[in-house]
């Protein structure tokens, strides 16, 4: 039986931990998982951040690795993947302008896949019009575009998920 497909949409300035790890524990537990950015090919790398609480009013950034992509944006087909996942960091804000990615989303929505969003990630779900009447969780800071959505925002502590059907949030 072939490994299930999962996608990563994603862009330059992620959260390198809410990338790396989710791509390397998928991975090795069997998952074949492409990793895609918008303009992007195989092989080409994105950089990552690692956003760090260092006691000011919000998160610092610091340079964080250049993460491989191993898929090609413009090849993706959402029908070919069985899960999607976001993950947060600045990316979200700008791939959310692309009207492929937010399709892409839609796609997965709409078939009920699964997705799971990271943090920031949510900002691409509500670009993509799939949260009204939805519970989810996501950094704090993302709650009021989650509202405009007609998402209903649900504060959870750092390390644990919500779920909502086929939607599974997280605020880290």
């Amino acid at each position: 039986m072939a490994a299930k497909r999962l996608l990563i949409l994603t862009g330059d300035y992620v959260e390198d931990y809410e990338i790396m790890v989710p791509f390397q524990a998928l991975t090795m537990l069997g998952y074949a998982v492409h990793a895609v950015c918008p303009g992007k090919q195989a092989g080409e790398t994105i950089r990552t951040a690692v956003h760090d609480f260092e006691g000011d009013q919000t998160y610092s950034e610091k340079p964080g690795h250049n993460f491989a992509l191993n898929a090609t944006f413009a090849n993706v087909k959402p029908d070919d993947y069985d899960g999607l996942l976001v993950p947060g960091g600045r990316a979200p804000e700008y791939i959310r302008l692309n009207e492929s990615v937010l399709a892409i989303v839609r796609h997965f929505d709409t078939a009920r896949k699964p997705i799971a969003a990271i943090c920031h990630g949510l900002q691409l779900l509500a670009a993509a019009g799939v949260l009204r009447g939805r519970r989810c969780s996501a950094y704090p800071a993302c709650a009021p575009e989650i509202r405009l959505a007609g998402g209903d925002f649900v504060e959870i502590a750092v390390d644990k998920a919500h779920v909502d059907d086929n939607l599974v949030t997280a605020p880290a």
